[in-house]
């Protein structure tokens, strides 16, 4: 929180009008996803950490923020030119390749928003509906041609388990089947907190970090969720709001890729903890432990509050 205050005092125009900054940050990102495949730590089949001493950190999240400050100002310099499909292109070719780095640590999950979050500040810049259907044909085929060659067996498993994981209770379908027990424990004013059962005797995997929002929901119940949900949405329209009274193109997108990050994240976590989704592993903004995650998301809101102080 005091490192989001003392990022709301920076002036972001320094950093949009210099773009050599914006590159440099860009290849850093890059050359930290690749690190991981040499130095980090495998942590439960992944390698998406590096750890010093105690400490851990997650470069992909901190590559969601250059990637939204340095793909909104490129949108913001081309919005009269953006029609053009080789705009389209370049943009996705700064997206993919993070998003193939993250995708074989493998982190399904992230690899995904970072698509989600390239697909939405296309959206917002202009892009023509042919191209968008064009992209989306053309998301259809690789996702065919990705489930044949290149997804693990256990990553197929995590898709196909959330569709009945009645099939394998013990193993792949566990985790989905006790989310659901937790959430439904809760009732309307739930357990009590420290006093849900599928989290305090861990029968709830990762309660903490995956499985956060049915642990919310078996100690606080329905009235928890309903707060929850009013906190995200009083979120995102503040996010929205600084977007559409901007003067400029580049904070429109800055505050639409932001709010993209969240939405995809929050609707994802909330859909696999609910047994709509598959379990990729995403963390629930602002609430999941982690620290690389809450910082970049500070450093974002602060980021925000500072185009809204020196604009």
């Amino acid at each position: 929180f005091i490192l989001m205050i003392l990022v709301s005092f920076f002036d972001w125009r320094v950093l949009k009008n210099r773009s050599f900054i914006l590159i440099f940050l860009y290849f850093i990102g890059i050359l930290a996803l690749i690190g991981l495949f040499i130095f980090a730590p495998e942590t439960r089949g992944t390698k998406g950490w590096y750890r010093i001493g105690g400490i851990s950190a997650d470069p992909i999240e901190f590559m969601k923020l250059i990637l939204i400050i340095f793909v909104a100002k490129y949108f913001s310099d081309r919005h009269r030119e953006i029609h053009r499909f080789i705009h389209i292109v370049l943009s996705g070719t700064y997206f993919l390749i993070p998003a193939v780095l993250v995708f074989f640590q493998p982190n399904l999950g992230s690899a995904s928003v970072l698509i989600i979050l390239w697909i939405a500040m296309l959206l917002v810049s202009g892009i023509r509906i042919k191209h968008f259907l064009l992209l989306l044909i053309s998301g259809a085929l690789i996702f065919s041609l990705g489930w044949t060659l290149v997804l693990h067996d256990y990553q197929k498993d995590r898709i196909l388990s959330f569709i009945e994981p009645e099939l394998d209770p013990l193993g792949i379908g566990w985790s989905q089947l006790q989310s659901k027990v937790a959430i439904g424990n809760g009732g309307m004013l739930g357990q009590g907190f420290g006093q849900g059962t599928q989290t305090q005797y861990h029968f709830l995997s990762e309660p903490q970090t995956d499985f956060i929002f049915a642990s919310i929901a078996e100690e606080f119940g329905f009235a928890g969720v309903l707060a929850l949900f009013s906190l995200f949405i009083a979120l995102l329209w503040r996010i929205f709001k600084a977007g559409i009274h901007a003067e400029s193109n580049f904070p429109r997108l800055f505050a639409t890729g932001f709010a993209a990050v969240i939405i995809a994240q929050f609707a994802v976590h909330v859909g696999m903890n609910l047994g709509l989704l598959p379990i990729v592993g995403l963390s629930l903004p602002f609430v999941s432990y982690g620290g690389s995650s809450l910082i970049s998301q500070y450093i974002i809101l602060g980021f925000l509050q500072s185009i809204r102080s020196h604009s």
